[in-house]
């Protein structure tokens, strides 16, 4: 059994701390695990694409294009690159519909796709996409930066990799020992949206 997950979103949004929780829950879990970070060329503010490989023997880091199972995108347009990139035919793909507008869209010389669309792109390639805001849900626990737990939750909740929820909240308090509380919150928020959604993705499989 293998699991090849994608985190994709800007540099500052968590993806590095994303992919070390998942690979601390699957290593307690009794798993090989690979994980590698791709950077752009602004560490803050630049593309981030994390690969996550889980399995019995992982011999490579990095997932190969097209070959990943679960793409999960902290911010819309970076997630669809890495869906295109990426993402295996009828994937699935849980990502943030909060946008972080580019310095060009900011001055004036671009123009950020619409959402729904970039969705749309989306769902043209994958086999299930769970789109939310959830820098809204971050927002609202009183820490924006929890974003990545919320999807991390939303992804448990679904049941699609062998992970316990015990052992990602073992994972969080160990990777982030501070904010435990809020960052419980968020998964737990994650979690319950996941799990809302389970049987529309059970439906499909």
């Amino acid at each position: 059994m293998e699991f090849n997950i994608i985190i994709s979103g800007v540099g500052g949004q968590g993806n590095v701390r994303a992919a070390q929780i998942i690979g601390l829950a699957a290593l307690k879990s009794g798993y090989d695990v690979k994980i590698t970070d791709i950077y752009g060329i602004a560490q803050r503010g630049g593309s981030v694409v994390s690969h996550v490989r889980i399995g019995k023997n992982i011999y490579s880091p990095l997932i190969e294009e097209h070959k990943a199972d679960i793409v999960i995108g902290l911010e819309p347009m970076e997630c669809l690159r890495a869906v295109i990139n990426f993402l295996k035919v009828k994937g699935i793909v849980i990502t943030n519909t909060r946008p972080i507008y580019p310095i060009e869209v900011n001055i004036g010389r671009a123009k950020y796709p619409d959402i729904n669309y970039l969705i749309s792109l989306i769902k043209k390639i994958a086999k299930f996409v769970l789109a939310f805001d959830a820098t809204k849900i971050a927002e609202d626990i009183g820490l924006p930066i929890v974003t990545n737990i919320v999807l991390i939750g939303a992804l448990i909740g679904l049941n699609i990799i062998p992970l316990k929820k015990e052992l990602i909240i073992e994972a969080i308090k160990e990777s982030i020992p501070y904010n435990i509380e809020e960052n419980i919150r968020a998964f737990n928020e994650g979690f319950s949206i996941g799990l809302k959604e389970k049987l529309s993705l059970n439906s499909l499989l």
